[in-house]
């Protein structure tokens, strides 16, 4: 597929999710919701999963070493995959693309949206932590999804943007967990 024909279906994909992503995003305009997201955000950036990676072998001793050394090598796969997807797919973000009705949007950290990066990780690395370390689902799922969340409803991503990035940090869980 050329980059004419696929920024052509982003322009079609982007018109169908326009008022979703319009409707999701207006969430923001409530000062605890928007607050909650945006600090959601900056720590699904990578401080929450840096911290992670270095928390588990001193929390849970040399067993944990391999799990943390998979889930780097994950996580760094899973940013060389959504680099490369998104110079090749250069779909704009909701915040570029309908600025005119995206409130309060949150800071990109480029100008890309597809996939989310963001959820790619969040579900990477909350997936294997969790099949290791299951009493780490109390914390890590919830804020998983939180990350998810507010990268729609700050008008980073559009929420297919949102599934691609989960469904590619599945698989590449379901790879780490098949090394550990």
């Amino acid at each position: 597929m050329s980059s004419y024909d696929l920024s052509a279906l982003f322009e079609r994909i982007d018109a169908a999710e326009h008022a979703l992503c319009r409707r999701l995003n207006s969430a923001a305009k409530f000062v605890p919701i928007r607050s909650t997201l945006q600090a959601a955000s900056r720590l699904g950036d990578g401080i929450a999963w840096y911290a992670l990676i270095i928390a588990l072998p001193i929390f849970y001793g040399r067993s944990a070493v391999r799990p943390a050394v998979v889930m780097a090598v994950t996580g760094i796969t899973g940013l060389l995959i959504y680099a490369w997807l998104k110079r090749t797919c250069v779909r704009e973000r909701p915040l570029i693309t309908h600025r005119a009705t995206i409130i309060f949007p949150g800071a990109p950290l480029d100008r890309y949206s597809f996939p989310s990066g963001h959820t790619l990780h969040a579900v990477c690395f909350t997936w294997q932590a969790v099949a290791h370390y299951g009493g780490l689902g109390r914390i890590l799922i919830p804020f998983a999804c939180l990350v998810a969340a507010s990268r729609v409803v700050l008008g980073l991503h559009y929420l297919t943007d949102v599934l691609a990035g989960a469904l590619l940090g599945a698989m590449l869980a379901a790879a780490g967990l098949a090394l550990s």
